[in-house]
């Protein structure tokens, strides 16, 4: 099944943490990568006020697997550790990586520890952009409009810079 991955960084070195990550996800047994987004810079959504000037760099990751999603998430999570990433009392804190499941084939999943797609995808453009570089025709479940008629509609909710295609 084909699996899209939101990555976000920004604390440390931003593009390394990013890089690191992808590096670890297409090291894991039965991950195929087939497709890295460029990176942007984006401002941060939904994050402490004394945290606003902490800009992220984002990507989105395409990948073949045949591994289920809820185990699928449990490797994600020990890479986010493995990099730095914390538990932290507080939502949406400065964190050296981010790895979010935003779709996973055809699957529509809605469960306390797990929701694909991921639920928030279409309202942020640090998904939308990186995302509409690599499947612009995707419907992900549960969506009408393709991932480039959605980032067309997006054209007042924060911006995202083209940071480096090279990573």
């Amino acid at each position: 099944m084909e699996v899209g991955l939101s990555l976000g960084a920004n604390l440390g070195d931003r593009q390394a943490n990013l890089a690191e990550a992808r590096d670890r996800i297409a090291a894991y047994p039965g991950i195929d990568m087939i497709a890295q987004s460029p990176i942007y810079e984006t401002e941060p959504v939904d994050v402490p006020d004394e945290h606003r000037q902490r800009l992220f760099l984002n990507a989105i990751l395409i990948m073949e697997t045949l591994i289920a999603v809820p185990h699928l998430l449990r490797v994600l999570q020990d890479i986010e550790r493995q990099i730095g990433r914390a538990p932290h009392p507080v939502p949406n804190s400065p964190r050296p990586i981010d790895i979010d499941i935003i779709y996973a084939g055809g699957q529509n999943i809605r469960e306390s520890h797990v929701r694909i797609p991921h639920p928030r995808w279409a309202e942020r453009r640090f998904v939308v952009q990186p995302l509409c570089d690599l499947r612009p025709n995707l419907r992900l479940p549960g969506q009408p409009a393709t991932v480039a008629e959605i980032l067309a509609r997006l054209q007042n909710h924060g911006q995202a810079n083209l940071f480096t295609t090279n990573w």
